[in-house]
């Protein structure tokens, strides 16, 4: 298998594959890839049957112009592309992604302080099946500064309609939220029927999807780089979806907690319909 971190649907196509070494006393595959911080590359690595080598580029010096090595210690030298290209080391963030862990770490806080608005961004599934998206469930806020802190993410795979629904409406309770905003690009009118019929007396808000993941994370992503997101305590694998959002993801997965993230931070903070205003009469 080559350049396994790069297949467009890594792991149903591994699935596939295991199916070929079913036949002989002792049947293997090899393995060799560029590392990147991909979920079934990450769990090949940890596993006890893993018989794991590097290579690195300095390896193959010698039919190599010694001009072009040094050409590239000069443009990536001690950055991290360098470790992941050239030495073959697993950077658990992708130098093509998004968001940087740098960026979350730095702006980490322990709690929050008090906030006045808070929603719940819901990320519906088309299908309640094992293998289908999981449901992104993401709490967020901010305060009388216009920052925000991302409070849960409750996001699950295998939930039908009601279960995702009741889930979502028990954060926004517990939490004393003052929406629940959902994409309908899925499920249209149904998604808001569901959630109200669960418990009419909350108020939902549709978010309807006219651009890639990948563009419309970007104005979330700039304000992170801005400073302005916090998170309260730790999301490992909201952010490890965060720092593996490229412009060409791999992997065949869906971010489904970072499409709830971005649809929370989106209304709280790049929406101005629903701030307050003075109107004048």
């Amino acid at each position: 298998c080559d350049e396994l971190a790069k297949w467009r649907y890594a792991e149903q196509a591994w699935n596939m594959l295991q199916f070929a070494l079913r036949l002989g006393e002792r049947p293997q595959q090899t393995v060799t890839t560029t590392p990147r911080p991909l979920r079934l590359l990450k769990d090949l690595m940890q596993d006890s049957q893993t018989v794991l080598t590097r290579s690195p580029t300095s390896d193959n010096r010698g039919p190599l112009a010694p001009s072009f090595f040094r050409e590239l210690q000069r443009l990536y030298g001690g950055t991290k592309l360098a470790r992941q290209e050239l030495m073959g080391e697993l950077i658990d963030e992708d130098p093509d992604a998004l968001f940087s862990r740098d960026l979350i770490d730095r702006c980490r806080l322990k709690a929050a302080p008090p906030l006045t608005r808070i929603v719940v961004a819901v990320d519906p599934p088309v299908s309640a099946s094992k293998r289908s998206d999981a449901c992104g469930i993401v709490c967020a806020g901010i305060d009388e500064e216009e920052r925000a802190y991302v409070l849960d993410d409750h996001t699950k795979q295998g939930l039908s309609p009601s279960q995702w629904a009741k889930k979502a409406i028990a954060l926004y309770h517990a939490r004393k939220a003052d929406a629940i905003v959902a994409e309908v690009n899925q499920g249209g009118n149904l998604v808001m029927e569901v959630l109200r019929n669960i418990d009419p007396t909350v108020p939902v808000r549709n978010a309807r999807a006219a651009r890639g993941k990948f563009l419309r994370a970007e104005p979330v992503a700039a304000l992170y780089e801005q400073g302005r997101v916090s998170h309260v305590g730790a999301f490992p694998e909201l952010e490890d979806e965060m720092c593996s959002l490229t412009l060409k993801p791999v992997g065949g997965t869906s971010p489904d907690r970072v499409d709830a993230l971005v649809w929370a931070l989106t209304d709280l903070l790049l929406r101005r319909s629903h701030r307050p205003r003075v109107r004048f009469i």
